[in-house]
């Protein structure tokens, strides 16, 4: 019989609501019910808590330090997160319940994190060693009690990229190889939950194979990307983690559809801090006196320089001519906006870095620069998409909010890969987006249309459907800065079967139709 409502969707397409697996909206989620601007480009249930970047538990004590750490990884202001983070919780399953009484407009899972865990039973030693037996135990302790919560799994990060507050390695990464084991078997011996760690340098997939393998429990492996300067790394990799799971050792590989492009400022150079000789300048970013005088030391510059020279996985590899000039702060620097670093500083017979750092102090350091980091080689990045063992994910949203927006990735995946360049179906891109993720993060009852499923719904036109070009704007609290995109062709957003977009964007109606899933048995 006729429904409710109906709708005209001649010439369109309606596929199930994109199931993003890995973000970051832990903190933003408390005061924005929507997942901006995840729901607006499609999105309807997501996954927080990726990389163990979590904020539960947390004692009243430690709500500053906890937020200072997230100002890094997470590209927000102190002041945004410190304004707007509701804290009626402690506990982890308190976190969860929180949502359940005020409300979200996407289906939420839940990683429980490890450096917030570190965190929550160490105190300060946790930026400082591994755990002892007894801080194990207790861990291990709170570990199962988010699991029966409705935990998703458990979040790590190993990366060299991932840095605290005053450039001090987050938690997690001062774990050594028992801790990740004991922890990791928690999952086995409960049946419940995924491991989710986003891999280093040193973190081999031999040995994540045995963790799993120890653990019995399926692994998440971010982040797998192309990179121009080690273009054959990430497929060594896949290949190993295929290896694996031959061998019956359930390990998925993370990738992307879309190149990562960064943009920044000298104030907050997130590309360069993995690098071990910029982090003397991390803690200065808001002395622009003491800043100053470390940009114009000669020593610096010299260690920075030869840092550069050696092999790393970090997000920035030297490539100078990725890295251009967006916005400038003097009018008489406009006509610089545009221009690529590498040949400014040829045409000044200057060293990339070095133009950088005179030119930044010349225009009080609020230049805003843009910079390609990888997966920019659409042949290699669809091998990735194609392969077997991966599974598409890797917007950040919620993260790094002054540097990207690539929520929008899986209208990418629809205007770009599919109708563009022909690469995938439509049938495959909707796969990859919605059943797929599904099937790998054990999510019952979602990512199809079909009988007995909950109605999480995306209505586009595949002719113009894609996410709009960037744009800034100042909606955070205290008026902070975040990076935006627009969806291009979406007519209509349901999730649980309540319309919450239409051809216009976000309904802001009042109407909060999501569920805090707790139930994940399928990935057992």
């Amino acid at each position: 019989g006729p429904g409710k409502e109906e709708f005209d969707c001649q010439g369109l397409v309606l596929s199930p609501g994109i199931i993003d697996s890995h973000t970051h909206y832990d903190a933003q989620l408390t005061w924005d019910p929507y997942a901006t601007p995840s729901v607006s480009l499609g999105v309807t249930t997501m996954v927080i808590g990726n990389c163990g970047f979590t904020i539960a538990p947390c004692r009243p004590a430690d709500r500053e330090m906890i937020l200072k750490n997230l100002t890094q990884v997470e590209g927000m202001s102190l002041d945004a997160l410190e304004t707007g983070t509701e804290w009626q919780f402690e506990s982890f399953p308190e976190y969860l319940d929180m949502f359940e009484k005020i409300g979200i407009v996407p289906n939420v899972a839940s990683y429980f994190g490890h450096s917030s865990l570190r965190f929550h039973v160490m105190g300060d030693a946790a930026t400082q060693r591994a755990a002892n037996d007894t801080e194990l135990d207790q861990m291990k302790g709170l570990l199962r009690e988010a699991l029966h919560a409705g935990a998703i799994g458990f979040a790590t990060s190993t990366n060299e990229a991932h840095n605290g507050w005053g450039g001090v390695p987050i938690a997690s990464r001062y774990a050594d190889e028992h801790e990740v084991r004991e922890l990791s078997k928690v999952l086995g011996e409960e049946q419940k939950g995924l491991f989710m760690l986003t891999k280093g340098e040193y973190t081999t997939i031999p040995f994540l194979e045995s963790v799993a393998s120890e653990g019995r429990h399926r692994m998440i492996i971010a982040a797998m990307i192309w990179d121009p300067s080690h273009p054959y790394r990430v497929f060594d990799e896949i290949k190993e983690i295929a290896e694996a799971r031959e061998r019956g050792v359930q390990l998925y590989a993370q990738v992307g559809c879309q190149g990562i492009t960064q943009e920044f400022t000298l104030r907050s150079a997130y590309p360069f801090e993995p690098r071990e000789a910029w982090k003397r300048a991390i803690p200065l970013y808001n002395d622009k006196a003491a800043i100053t005088e470390l940009f114009l030391d000669p020593q610096f510059r010299a260690d920075v320089k030869a840092d550069f020279q050696k092999r790393a996985i970090t997000s920035f590899q030297k490539q100078w001519d990725k890295v251009t000039i967006i916005e400038v702060a003097k009018p008489e620097h406009s006509h610089l906006r545009g221009c690529n670093v590498a040949e400014l500083a040829e045409k000044d017979g200057k060293e990339p870095l070095d133009w950088i750092l005179d030119f930044g102090l010349a225009d009080d350091l609020d230049t805003e620069f843009s910079v390609q980091i990888s997966n920019f080689d659409e042949g290699e990045v669809k091998k990735l998409l194609s392969h077997p063992s991966s599974t598409v994910a890797l917007s950040d949203a919620g993260a790094h909010l002054s540097l990207l927006c690539d929520a929008g990735y899986g209208l990418y995946l629809y205007g770009r890969w599919v109708r563009e360049t022909n690469n995938f179906t439509l049938e495959e891109a909707v796969r990859l987006l919605t059943s797929a993720q599904a099937e790998v993060y054990g999510i019952p009852d979602r990512g199809r249309i079909a009988p007995g499923y909950h109605a999480d719904l995306l209505l586009f036109d595949p002719e113009n459907v894609n996410q709009g070009p960037l744009e800034r704007v100042n909606d955070l609290p205290a008026g902070a800065v975040r990076l935006d995109r627009k969806p291009i062709g979406v007519h209509g957003i349901w999730i649980n079967g309540v319309q919450v977009a239409d051809g216009d964007g976000v309904m802001e109606n009042g109407l909060r139709p999501g569920k805090v899933l707790r139930d994940f048995s399928l990935a057992v």
